[in-house]
């Protein structure tokens, strides 16, 4: 089913979506990557979660845009693929938990510890395709802020705003359902199949 949603997302909201949905997200994202992840631990820890740039609730877009400064000094976006969202397993349970977040974006799916984290607090995780990088960016309508731009280009906290992003695909949703394991699985039932009847 296709759905247009509207950050900040509702937990209703969140809660209603199925694995498979399609969805079309506008309003306010923030990339964030491994160095970004690492940060929110280390704020975490130190007790200076006040200092850590995103707002509770938010989506994150597991993405190292590639951007160019334009005429008014700001910030362009041209081209915003997304990152393989594994590289984050071990601290994405531990960010959800500290902001609250709703959603997340990346490819390749999480493990189990992230769909646990994603069940307990009420977030999901959304597929966009790799090899995309130049349409994503067309769905981004401004930078409004960077965050953490030591940590350079690619692993500073973008604050964008996007309409009609997507097509994305609800991967993992927040009652613990996971695309990924199902594919795996019926995958698993035809190769058993076949070779147990090769006719």
């Amino acid at each position: 089913m296709k759905k247009r949603l509207f950050t900040p997302l509702k937990e209703e909201e969140i809660k209603e979506l199925q694995v498979g949905d399609i969805v079309y997200l506008s309003g306010d994202v923030y990339t964030a990557r491994d160095k970004a992840h690492n940060r929110i631990i280390e704020y975490t820890i130190t007790d200076a979660e006040e200092d850590i740039p995103i707002e509770k609730g938010a989506v994150l877009y597991h993405c190292g845009p590639l951007v160019r400064k334009n005429s008014t000094g700001g910030g362009e976006i041209i081209a915003a693929g997304p990152t393989t969202s594994s590289r984050m397993e071990a601290t994405t349970p531990q960010v959800i938990e500290t902001l609250r977040i709703r959603g997340i974006i990346g490819k390749g799916g999480m493990g189990i510890a992230t769909r646990e984290a994603l069940q307990k607090y009420g977030c999901v995780y959304f597929a966009i395709p790799g090899g995309a990088a130049v349409l994503a960016a067309i769905r981004i309508k401004a930078v409004k802020a960077v965050y953490w731009a030591d940590l350079g280009m690619a692993e500073a906290v973008w604050h964008l705003l996007v309409e009609d992003f997507g097509p994305l695909v609800l991967g993992i949703d927040a009652h613990g359902n996971s695309l990924y394991e199902e594919i795996n699985e019926e995958a698993t039932r035809k190769v058993l199949a076949s070779t147990t009847n090769p006719n």
